[in-house]
């Protein structure tokens, strides 16, 4: 019964792909008709079910739609995607990071109840296996001599670390168990990397624009920002980089190579591997934020850095705050050579990391259940980045660059040079919308004009409202 599930699983997945591509290549245009069920069925030597849900898997992804008593039509073709953002170069030299007072504000309102929650970069209830994972909390308190009230190894739960090292292998990584130690989130591995590579006043080069959770990080330990440019679809400027090192002493670098925050921006395999080789030459240790890269939408997931290291400078972290549950707070870093020194500084800060979740979370992998979950995740990610992009190209001034992931949570958005982006904050806010007005994003502050939206939460008639009142927002203010 199971292998005919999978079966028919796999045939129609296959079917819309081939739909998908012909559309996505401009075989079949906007407005064309598919051909019935019943024509589909026979073609394709398929059951009329197994061509229905081909069907209505593109219906979901918006592809297609279908009209009563006419049948299936193409809605949409990504080539009608608006332009995508051209990303300005940071001012030369270092910067101080000083956006403290603009992300006070920002962190104080977007969680607040009752608003459609776009600025947030993580997953919805709806995508988080709560059920599952209430029972995995139960069975590994049962599973625990003490219950999990004793405190747990310092380099973190083993079954943890087993299941992070066997699920290296899709990212072409060798590592053992011994190669990990846990954290509280993500966030504290890389304050453990930084806190293991630099000094307060050291530069630290970082990709902009980035995640406004990292300058808190720099902020707390006092270090100095050298920003590097990044293409919204290839990554890190690597010879901006290149360039940049032979003018200023740099002491680690801080990328997320694979979906970065906010421009959801992929760099190819063969840049890691130029990079990884490019810093290694200088000896400057890369810390590898690879908290996104599970949320892939393509076939296969996307190498790290850290699959091309042979030195062991590089340090990579993540945790399951974007996959299963972000209150776990369960996060993991491999450090290469720098082993000793996180041991010592996760000593004098946490001692360990929480000892049920850490077990919850390592017999969730270890079951399986990780997997399945992932694979529904990633196809909803994927259908509703494809919903948002094209309500924002329906919606918001033609002028309007959008970004195109191909795996994480978020869209990067420029809009008219006239928009201020934290003007718009403030008055989407009074509509109780929460958008990441895109000035968080740098030291300089200066994406202006752009703001982060997240993808996170299933399409709905409610975010298809917010959408349509943000795009006209946006209109109003392009008009000063």
């Amino acid at each position: 019964m199971h292998d005919t599930i999978v079966k028919e699983d796999f045939l129609y997945s296959a079917v819309a792909e081939r739909f998908e591509n012909q559309i996505e290549k401009n075989i079949l245009k906007t407005g064309d008709k598919l051909m019935s069920l019943r024509a589909l069925s026979k073609e394709q030597g398929i059951s009329i079910s197994t061509a229905y849900k081909a069907y209505i898997e593109l219906e979901n992804k918006g592809f297609i739609e279908a009209r009563p008593k006419s049948g299936y039509f193409v809605r949409f073709s990504p080539s009608q995607f608006l332009n995508t953002p051209e990303l300005p170069k940071p001012a030369s030299g270092l910067v101080k990071v000083d956006v403290e007072e603009m992300l006070r504000i920002v962190y104080k309102t977007i969680s607040k109840d009752g608003i459609v929650k776009l600025a947030t970069a993580t997953p919805s209830s709806e995508l988080i296996p709560e059920a599952k994972l209430n029972k995995a909390m139960m069975e590994a308190i049962r599973r625990s001599p003490h219950s999990c009230t004793a405190y747990e190894d310092v380099q973190g739960n083993l079954t943890l670390r087993k299941q992070i090292a066997k699920y290296a292998f899709n990212w072409n990584g060798n590592i053992t168990p011994d190669d990990v130690v846990t954290s509280q989130g993500c966030m504290e591995a890389l304050g453990f990397c930084l806190k293991a590579v630099t000094q307060p006043g050291d530069t630290v080069a970082m990709e902009s624009p980035t995640y406004f959770g990292i300058f808190n990080v720099m902020i707390s330990l006092g270090l100095k920002v050298l920003e590097i440019p990044i293409d919204a679809e290839t990554g890190v400027n690597i010879e901006y980089l290149e360039s940049a090192l032979q003018s200023n002493t740099v002491k680690a670098c801080l990328f997320v190579p694979n979906f970065g925050n906010p421009s959801g921006g992929l760099m190819p395999d063969h840049r890691k591997k130029q990079l990884v080789e490019l810093l290694a030459t200088h000896k400057i240790p890369l810390i590898e934020d690879d908290i996104y890269g599970e949320m892939y939408f393509g076939k296969t997931r996307p190498k790290t850095c850290k699959s091309y290291d042979k030195e062991g400078m590089v340090m990579l972290c993540s945790s399951i705050s974007k996959t299963i549950a972000p209150g776990y707070r369960v996060g993991w870093c491999i450090p290469g050579k720098f082993m000793d020194k996180i041991i010592s500084i996760k000593l004098n800060s946490t001692v360990s990391s929480a000892t049920p979740t850490q077990a919850a979370v390592g017999l969730f992998f270890e079951t399986g259940r990780y997997d399945l979950h992932m694979r529904k995740m990633r196809k909803s990610l994927h259908t509703q980045c494809l919903r948002y992009t094209q309500a924002i190209s329906d919606y918001f001034p033609k002028d309007t660059k959008v970004s195109r992931p191909q795996g994480g949570y978020v869209l990067w958005i420029e809009m008219n040079p006239h928009v201020n982006a934290f003007e718009l904050f403030e008055k989407a806010l009074k509509e109780n919308i929460s958008v990441a007005p895109g000035q968080i994003f740098s030291t300089d502050a200066r994406f202006t004009n752009y703001i982060r939206i997240s993808f996170g939460a299933p399409y709905s008639d409610s975010i298809d409202k917010s959408l349509k009142k943000l795009g006209k927002l946006v209109e109003s203010l392009s008009r000063f």
